[in-house]
């Protein structure tokens, strides 16, 4: 159990009824695997008696791993835990509601021996209701495709496996679990989907609501932002400055010709004022994308990073 070849990562809030059952339907899948292999089991500061489940599996198999977060912090922190503590090359994330399905881990390694990093699992049959999470997913996912560029019908599926490599590096915050192919496009890996089995939930409520609309716009802006802009921020906030001083110039000039064509004094009209706010908001975005830009400097160079991936070399000494 030194290097198991295969981590399968599973957050878990408030499924008292449902990790027993999970875990019994997983053991199984993966002893058939050829390989070693660990179960993290990540309590997100369950309330109810998730954690002492946990424990009572835990002490029966050392196969099963359990990291107990002392509040709730959400899903993608839990899951960020669960990829810290992974030492599989393989990692695997799922659900604890019962919904994803074990049996489908070996189909996604079959695709992953194809020559993909990432395989992203696809609800195609979900089984949801259909106006509070089957139409806001299909609106997010046709916008984070077009957004990102990343061609998946479903974000939203917990069910992926990950070459380990394509995770290195990739800190999650919010809700950007949900993106990570995104990421690992992003550092040049090879994705694709493949459909799997959703079931319906059997015990236990839902912990995901309409609400989670509004985070995912956020942090989809977020995620254009670090993909396309990380090392070179200016380049937004000059574009905003670009449209105040537009804005700032046409009220000015417009301004300045009612003055002079038809007499209106400067303080009849709120266009001098818009000018003035106009030219003022463009100044700080520009001062504000100088600082982004030694923000980000600071960054690389203080962990020794750097802008670009390296994929392989030939004849080349590495660095001392």
């Amino acid at each position: 159990m030194a290097n198991p070849s295969l981590s399968i990562i599973v957050p878990l809030y408030n499924e008292e009824e449902n990790v027993q059952l999970l875990v019994e339907s997983i053991l199984p899948v993966a002893e058939a695997i050829e390989g070693q292999f660990e179960v993290i089991l990540v309590n997100d500061g369950s309330r109810d008696r998730t954690g002492e489940i946990i424990a009572g599996i835990a002490a029966q198999n050392d196969r099963i791993k359990v990291i107990n977060l002392r509040r709730n912090a959400g899903q993608t922190a839990a899951m960020m835990a669960g990829f810290d503590h992974a030492t599989g090359d393989i990692i695997i994330p799922m659900d604890g509601d019962l919904q994803n399905d074990p049996a489908d881990i070996p189909r996604l390694l079959a695709k992953l021996d194809e020559g993909y990093d990432v395989v992203s699992g696809w609800r195609k049959d979900r089984k949801d209701k259909l106006i509070v999470r089957k139409v806001p997913s299909w609106l997010a996912n046709r916008i984070i495709s077009w957004v990102s560029g990343v061609k998946l019908n479903d974000y939203g599926c917990t069910l992926k496996a990950y070459r380990r490599e394509v995770l290195t590096g990739v800190r999650l915050y919010g809700e950007l679990h949900r993106f990570v192919p995104i990421f690992a496009s992003w550092q040049g890996g090879r994705i694709t989907e493949l459909p799997v089995n959703h079931r319906a939930r059997q015990f236990g409520v839902s912990k995901y609501g309409l609400n989670r609309i509004f985070k995912v716009v956020l942090d989809l802006i977020l995620v254009r932002f670090l993909t396309k802009y990380q090392a070179k921020p200016i380049y937004v906030f000059g574009f905003i400055a670009v449209l105040f001083f537009t804005v700032a110039f046409v009220a000015g000039l417009y301004a300045v010709f009612l003055k002079i064509v038809e007499g209106t004094a400067f303080i009849q009209t709120p266009l001098p004022l818009l000018f003035v706010t106009g030219f003022m908001s463009g100044m700080m975005c520009i001062l504000l994308g100088l600082i982004s830009e030694v923000l980000v400097r600071t960054y690389f160079e203080s962990q020794g990073r750097t802008h670009y991936i390296i994929g392989s070399t030939l004849n080349i000494e590495p660095s001392k």
